[in-house]
């Protein structure tokens, strides 16, 4: 018999691959997807896990991973979308899966090639929503820098899908935080302000100097592959045609860096699809309770341009949001028992013409424009161009007591100055990809962004306040600083007081330049590793200027006036000859008392790897991680003031300029570099395929940086003296404001569960850390015994432990749960003091310090002095103890309809702006009618706050309405309390918003 002399083996072989074909056609058969099966499919398993997404994009995927070539009509996969596929599974398993319930069929042309087609149509179908993560391998991320299910990620990571994004309306960084547990942020108006994780928490509310004085957020912010961070200014990236944005929690150190320490959020942007031209447009407009309407337009536009190889993808969007806060009438004057009210008749000034209701409006606008190119089979290329432009006016926080005493309504303040906020950042981005022979995947990244801030507010209260009032007020006889005595020529001049009104005016551009290369193994073999080189320049240029400077300047009219025995003139002031500048050139005409311009920032090259090991395939993986890194960091500028008391360079000078070094200012010129490396280890137990229990040991660090300190090239810098040790002699000083701050550190332990049940129909995931924060980069600001200069030290330890749960359901095939907790317990764990310098020469006025060096300063100015670090056992700022939000959402048909409904509720517990032992921002003397406050670093507790959102909509063809409703109870928070402007700020919640959302898919 004709073949009757083949060898066992081979007859094995050839009936095992007919089962195995036949098995698979049966199942595709009761899958609706009727595969012909004439081939296998001759091709690695995946690599990676394909998520739910559009049907094309899936079909790219799997071409990508398997070295397939798929023959299909594109019109025959658009408008569909494909099932999720986990990781490992075979070429015609993994198709099966992706094009359950389409209709579509595939056959074998050969043993590399694959035909899909129209097949006979299925059964009719219940269509039944699943939530994105109530499927094992949905969720697809990169913390690892690779393509990888969330539940196979041993970290606490958080995802919030494009889709959610969208149902939602959630387009700012404030409506992505309602929804995840355990972040927090300290901003008071678009853009400003920091965000904190798993309360590693601090100062830094993006007020005044900021760009230059704020050390460099510990939460890193990514779009895509770009780095985003920015001191005390988190960039708001709108969130316009998202695949998903990543919350990954605590320390990032090996992949991410420095400046990921406790955590990293990652905006992942929609790529082009090259299958199927695809277009969209969204709209909405809504009500808010007490204030202005809001309304958003949103277009997008998909086209290839070459089937398979190249492909254009656009999205434009415009969003105004009404304002609600109403500056009201008020009238600011001076505090009796200060120069200005006792003997200069007690000027002021009234708001008449800044009075508005509604007043904080804010208009976003921007675009991005992807091209990707496929190179051939193994390559391509993507180029990405992102323009953002943000335009807020107003004020975003209310005052409870105006400046004249009054209690205040919600939502009101008294401001005697415009407020404004100019925010515009453009980023280009290349991101090449491809693989290296069988073995290596390689990509490479490298992005350029610039980004533009222009920032104004009301100074007014810092102006009427001791310090200010006693220098920049009044000029003549009794003027505190201004006198004769100081100032020879003034000598028979009366006082002459101005108003107080005053602002501070910021303007910061930064340039941030950064490459990668990444180079990864077959992530389906037993030991797999990456490995990479990253290197970027960031730098800031900042101009920030004071005006509230009521003299006038030395302008030739203003000179003559004085020259006649009228009021007298101050020379213009601004940065240093010889020193690098920003805006070069006097300030003139603005009222500018006091100043910096600075460039500072920092170049960053590092080394980083990372290596998986499966000790038993698919069940026991252990991961270990390494960076080594340097920063060569920098700062040089000057700061530039009117405060000369050599007489002859500011009062009535005819030159009308004061730039003398030492006498109107200082040079800065500051650099140092840093070392080290970053651990990361892990131990992943796949108890099933569905239930995975992880430990991980990782360490991140913040790089340092500068105060604003006097020094010259080659020369080690002059500190300022400062805490003295009696009223009566000046030579006591027993500190030295220092020139810079160091990198803190923090490690991380990490145990997890992560878990699928009822055939992931439930996701549990359940985490608990301990952490060291240890000599974290704290401000201080305390006019009264250390200067009247913030600057930045490394400060005391926290010990923080917490417990994190994530959860999502579909407890009925129309009917989903999803929601996250955290309980934090952020605890200091040591009590560092001031310690003095002893004497030093250089340290100025420290000659008779009587407390001898490296110990406790323990009285500033005949009294005993607090220690400004915190407390044993006190809580970090921003550092709630309790988070929780929950989500419910019901689908279901009728006739051709979808109709949907959903409610949600958010969370966030009472929380510090500051360390326990910082003033009070509630006592009686820092408040008006008594007084105004002592420092911008007051400490507020925040009340916690529960917000309830939900909506109602319909679906039908490619056309969806929803009525949606945020802040339902119209909570008022606040959510944020300062003195950044000397005056108590509470940062309200946004009022009850009422939207219709329309969108229609073409």
């Amino acid at each position: 018999m004709v073949g009757s002399r083949q060898r066992p083996s081979q007859i094995a072989s050839v009936v095992s691959r007919a089962l195995r074909s036949g098995s698979l056609c049966l199942s595709a058969a009761l899958m609706g997807v009727g595969a012909t099966c004439g081939y296998a499919a001759e091709s690695r398993a995946l690599s990676g896990a394909i998520p739910a997404q559009p049907l094309g994009q899936a079909l790219e995927a799997f071409r990508k991973q398997t070295g397939l070539q798929l023959i299909y009509v594109s019109s025959v996969v658009s408008n569909q979308r494909s099932h999720p596929v986990a990781a490992g599974l075979g070429g015609d398993e993994a198709l099966t899966q992706l094009l359950q319930g389409t209709g579509l069929r595939f056959e074998h042309l050969t043993s590399h090639s694959i035909r899909i087609f129209v097949g006979p149509a299925p059964p009719p179908e219940k269509p039944v929503r699943v939530l994105p993560g109530a499927e094992r391998d949905e969720v697809i991320v990169t913390a690892s820098r690779g393509t990888q299910s969330i539940q196979d990620v041993p970290t606490t990571i958080q995802t919030i899908t494009g889709e959610q994004l969208k149902q939602r309306n959630a387009t700012t960084t404030a409506d992505l935080l309602k929804y995840t547990s355990n972040v927090t942020f300290s901003g008071d108006s678009p853009g400003t302000g920091n965000i904190f994780m798993r309360g590693l928490g601090g100062s830094g509310t993006g007020a005044q100097s900021q760009a230059t004085i704020a050390p460099f957020p510990n939460v890193a912010l990514y779009l895509d592959d770009q780095s985003m961070q920015f001191p005390g200014h988190n960039n708001d990236v709108y969130l316009a045609d998202m695949e998903r944005v990543e919350v990954l929690e605590g320390p990032q150190g090996t992949l991410f860096g420095g400046g990921a320490q406790a955590g990293v959020i990652r905006y992942v942007t929609n790529k082009p699809q090259l299958e199927a031209v695809a277009a969209e447009i969204t709209a909405s407009y809504g009500t808010t309770a007490g204030g202005d309407p809001t309304s958003t337009v949103q277009a997008l536009l998909n086209v290839p341009l070459a089937e398979n190889r190249f492909g254009l993808r656009a999205v434009i969007f415009s969003e105004h949001r009404g304002g609600y806060i109403d500056n009201v009438p008020a009238t600011i004057g001076y505090f009796p028992g200060s120069i200005p009210y006792d003997f200069g008749g007690n000027p002021s000034a009234n708001n008449a013409s800044l009075q508005a209701a509604n007043s904080n409006a804010v208009d976003i606008g921007g675009a991005r424009i992807s091209a990707l190119w496929r190179i051939n089979d193994r390559w391509e290329a993507l180029l990405q161009q992102n323009v953002q432009d943000t335009r807020a006016d107003g004020y975003f926080f209310a005052y409870p007591t105006s400046t004249d005493g009054r209690a205040l309504q919600p939502y009101q303040l008294t401001a005697f100055a415009p407020a404004l906020n100019r925010d515009r950042y453009e980023s280009t981005a290349l991101t090449i990809s491809g693989r290296l022979g069988n073995m290596l995947d390689v990509v490479y990244s490298g992005s350029y962004m610039t980004r533009h801030i222009e920032a104004q507010q009301d100074y007014s209260n810092y102006l009427r306040s001791s310090t200010a009032s006693s220098y920049y007020a009044c000029i003549g006889t009794g003027a505190g600083y201004f006198n004769p005595y100081l100032f020879p020529q003034l000598t028979g001049k009366p006082l002459q007081c101005s108003p107080p009104v005053g602002t501070w005016h910021d303007q910061a551009s930064s340039q941030h330049q950064s490459h990668e290369i990444r180079i990864s193994t077959d992530p389906s073999h037993r030991v797999r590793g990456l490995a990479g080189a990253y290197w970027e320049r960031f730098g800031i240029g900042d101009n920030m200027n004071f005006n509230y400077l009521g003299i006038p300047h030395c302008s030739q009219s203003n000179l003559d006036i004085a020259r006649a025995g009228g009021a007298d003139c101050i020379s213009a002031v601004g940065p240093l000859p010889g020193t690098f500048t920003t805006t070069p050139g006097l300030r003139t005409e603005a009222n500018t008392a006091f100043g910096e311009d600075i460039q500072r920032g920092y170049t960053q090259t590092a080394l980083f790897s990372s290596i998986d090991i499966d000790l038993v395939p698919k069940v026991l993986t252990v991961t270990a991680g390494l960076r080594l890194y340097r920063y060569d960091e920098f700062e040089h500028g000057s700061e530039y003031y009117t405060l000369d008391s050599t007489g002859g360079l500011v009062v009535d000078n005819p030159n009308g300029a004061c730039t003398a070094v030492g006498a109107c200012g200082f040079p800065i010129n500051l650099s140092k570099s840093e070392s080290g490396h970053r651990w990361r280890g892990s131990l992943a137990w796949h108890a099933t395929p569905d239930i995975m229990a992880y430990y991980t040991y990782s360490e991140g660090l913040n790089p340092g940086g500068f105060n604003r300190a006097i020094s010259l090239p080659g020369q080690p810098p002059t500190l300022s003296g400062e805490a003295p040790y009696s009223r009566s002699d000046g030579l006591t000083r027993q500190y030295g404001r220092p020139a810079g701050f160091d990198s803190d550190s923090l490690i991380n332990n990490e145990i997890g569960f992560k878990a699928d049940f009822l055939n992931h129909r439930v996701v549990l995931n359940v985490s608990a850390y301990y952490m060291q924060w240890e000599h974290i980069q704290q401000v201080l600001f305390d006019p009264v015994s250390l200067g009247n200069v913030s600057f930045n030290v490394n400060g005391a330890s926290y010990i923080i432990r917490g417990i994190e749960v994530q959860f999502a359901a579909r407890l009925t095939e129309g009917l989903s749960v999803q929601g996250s907790s955290s309980v934090n317990t952020p605890t200091q764990s040591d009590t560092p003091c001031l310690l003095s310098v002893g004497i030093d020469p250089n340290v100025g006025r420290t000659e008779h310090n009587p407390t001898p060096k490296g110990h406790c300063i323990t009285q500033i100015n005949d009294v005993p002095y607090t220690n400004p670090f915190g407390q044993l056992g006190a809580r970090s700022p921003f550092a709630p103890p309790w988070m929780f939000n929950v989500l419910a959402r019901y689908d279901w048909t009728a006739a051709d309809y979808r109709p949907f409904a959903w409610i949600g509720a958010s969370h966030v517990g009472p929380m510090s702006t500051q360390p326990a032992n910082f003033p009070d921002g509630n006592d009686p003397s820092e408040s008006p009618p008594t007084g105004a406050p002592s420092t911008t670093l007051l400490r507020y507790e925040v009340p916690g706050h529960t917000t309830y959102d939900g909506g109602f909509g319909v679906a039908k063809d490619n056309w969806i309405a929803q009525i949606q409703c945020h802040n339902l109870t119209n909570e008022y928070g606040p959510r944020n309390i300062s003195s950044s402007q000397f005056i108590k700020a509470e940062v309200p919640l946004r009022p009850r918003v009422i939207a219709l959302l329309i969108g229609y898919r073409f």
